[in-house]
């Protein structure tokens, strides 16, 4: 039977699984223990130490498969490549400068590291890589200490010399090493702290809290790429708020999100607005609520919607900057829709988020607030069409958004704003079902306006289609004929169509 290895002299006393524990865990990993016994062989009949570690040890202990197989050598990074170009499928080298090999057989793929013993500049976090020769070194330069428990292959004997299984057990982060070393090796680490607590419902360790707080600032050295993407997997993780918490908290988000802190309003004596930032990480919590399930259909937004959680935490951001104490006690913010969505834009751009992400998230945020002028439902119909247009593809989305955007506490008021939504999206169901607005058109191609009017492509054109779109938003299908007379009609009127 396994066991597990003796802690180290300088680590707390390390966890002590019981058989049916780690019997639990080795089971989990079932499916590809085939694949380690024969990298196991493999490197050991070579001569190697080669063990698992990281994320799919920690995933095996919770009952969770892992997507990636990681794994640590002793063999150099030459003799990986050589022992697994024999091995996979195929194997790859982009990694070699950092002692990483990967290879692929059948659907399974591999990272094969060697033993490290990195030391970092800490000004631009570029690695001044040394590999070890030991694998309890290599452990203790991983970020966390659930991070840091391996299994020996073939024997799969477990090795944890930093307790990692009982920080896991308490949910605790904690560092194998110093965490000012560890966050001075890899400011991005602080960020990953949060995005775990995001996944796993862990907490920081007060020493850990307290580094964060007095290293948040080097995050600036960290690349806009890797910001962004561990940003990401924490605001898809199933609690996002308790990540987004920690970033505020220690003064992270400063660095990569100033907006979100900036919603944390100073509450004036009279109690005369809300908090901001509160009611922004409940209108994302009930927006999570309403996605779909994760294998639904497009139109249910299917979890986790990486455009509806960004545009549920930005919604507001741009509340601060035009917040103004109206006479008579009230606070306005008005345009804060149409700010705010510049902000937007701008914060995903710096972040490097795709074009498509940016534009969906900005537009969303743009019109997160037009509901409230449907009143009683007082809206036209010409209103609804352009309500369905104006979000286009993003109409599933912004009925999520709309909805969650409601945190009143006055549950009459809760409730009648949730009927008269009801009402609205009954109305666009009835109205894309009679017109098919999904892809609603003038009823004039260019090529006919052309005709009708003899111009050619270009501007002119442009803003006549525009304006045959209007008319067909405002008043419904009216036919060809009509359409003719009402483009005639227009066409008097522009400066282009009198004689010189």
């Amino acid at each position: 039977m396994p066991s597990p290895s003796s802690p180290s002299p300088s680590s707390p006393a390390a966890a002590q699984p019981s058989a049916a524990l780690l019997r639990k865990a080795v089971a989990h990993l079932a499916p590809v223990v085939p694949i380690l016994t024969e990298l196991g062989q493999l490197f050991a009949g070579a001569g190697h130490e080669i063990a698992l570690v990281g994320g799919p040890v920690r995933d095996a202990f919770l009952g969770r498969t892992s997507p990636d197989l990681d794994f640590t050598t002793s063999a150099a990074p030459d003799q990986t490549q050589r022992l697994l170009a024999g091995w996979g499928d195929a194997h790859w080298d982009i990694g070699k400068e950092f002692g990483t090999i990967g290879a692929r057989r059948g659907d399974v793929t591999v990272e094969v590291t060697t033993y490290r013993a990195d030391a970092y500049d800490h000004q631009t976090r570029k690695p001044i890589v040394a590999f070890g020769d030991n694998l309890e070194d290599d452990l203790v330069r991983r970020d966390f200490t659930m991070n840091a428990m391996a299994l020996r292959l073939p024997s799969l004997e477990f090795v944890d010399p930093y307790a990692g299984l009982t920080d896991l057990a308490r949910k605790v982060l904690r560092t194998p090493g110093s965490p000012e070393v560890s966050f001075a090796d890899d400011p991005l680490r602080m960020m990953r702290a949060a995005r775990f607590a995001a996944q796993l419902g862990a907490h920081l360790d007060p020493a850990v809290e307290q580094a964060m707080r007095e290293r948040a600032k080097t995050l600036q050295i960290i690349s806009a790429e890797r910001i962004r993407d561990e940003f990401t997997k924490l605001l898809l993780a199933p609690e996002p708020r308790a990540g987004l918490e920690i970033l505020v908290d220690t003064g992270l988000a400063d660095q990569m999100l100033p907006e979100l802190p900036a919603l944390k309003l100073e509450v004036d004596e009279h109690h005369r607005h809300k908090d901001v930032y509160e009611h922004s990480l409940i209108v994302l919590e009930q927006a999570i609520a309403l996605e779909g399930p994760p294998d639904g259909p497009a139109e249910s937004v299917p979890a986790p919607d990486l455009v509806l959680r960004l545009a549920a935490l930005l919604h507001d951001i741009g509340k601060p900057p035009t917040r103004k104490f109206e006479e008579g006690g009230g606070v306005s913010f008005h345009h804060h829709e149409v700010v705010g969505a510049k902000m937007t834009a701008k914060r995903l751009k710096a972040l490097r988020y795709d074009k498509e992400t940016v534009k969906a998230v900005a537009r969303l945020v743009e019109l997160h607030l037009r509901f409230h002028g449907y009143g009683e439902g007082q809206w036209t119909d010409s209103a609804v069409r352009r309500y369905i247009t104006d979000a286009g593809p993003l109409l599933q989305r912004l009925h999520r958004l709309t909805r969650s955007d409601s945190t009143t506490r006055n549950q009459r008021k809760a409730q009648r704003l949730s009927r008269t939504y009801d009402e609205l999206e009954a109305r666009i169901v009835r109205l894309q079902e009679q017109e098919e607005l999904g892809r609603v058109r003038p009823e004039l191609d260019g090529n006919q306006i052309s005709e009708v009017l003899g111009i050619k492509p270009g501007p002119l054109l442009g803003r006549a289609y525009k304006y045959l779109l209007s008319v067909r938003l405002d008043e419904g299908p009216i036919g060809e004929d009509a359409a003719k007379e009402r483009l005639l009609q227009w066409w008097a009127d522009q400066p282009e169509s009198r004689p010189l």
